[in-house]
């Protein structure tokens, strides 16, 4: 089991608040993608806070946290938070998705928890 906590462009909760799709989310033409700024902005913040590259693709970068059980896919469309069970790396998962919405171009999708983050 696992705590997951997502990341997306703002566009992309309008687009789920105005379907009526329950499987929003798995149809990669529902997520707008982040421009290339936008995308490396991501990249380096999550350096930035100790996160560690595992791999990198043309499509993708995985990481995971130097200290906390946390896992994370950047994609071209969402960055995905997958924190083990332990109440650090769920607060820590949770605690960064947050910071990152502080440009206001990204917002937090948290499904464990009433869904989008109302700030």
């Amino acid at each position: 089991m696992s705590y997951d906590i997502q990341l997306f462009r703002r566009e992309t909760k309008e687009r789920e608040q105005q379907s009526n799709d329950g499987n929003f989310f798995d149809h990669e033409t529902n997520l707008e993608p982040f421009t290339e700024p936008q995308y490396e902005e991501l990249k380096q913040r999550l350096l930035d806070y100790d996160y560690v590259i595992q791999s990198e693709t043309e499509d993708n970068i995985t990481f995971t946290h130097a200290q906390y059980s946390i896992n994370v896919l950047l994609t071209h469309s969402g960055l995905y938070f997958t924190a083990g069970l332990d109440k650090e790396s769920i607060f820590e998962a949770g605690m960064t998705a947050s910071e990152f919405t502080d440009s206001e171009d990204f917002v937090k999708y948290d499904p464990q928890n009433a869904g989008w983050e109302e700030i």
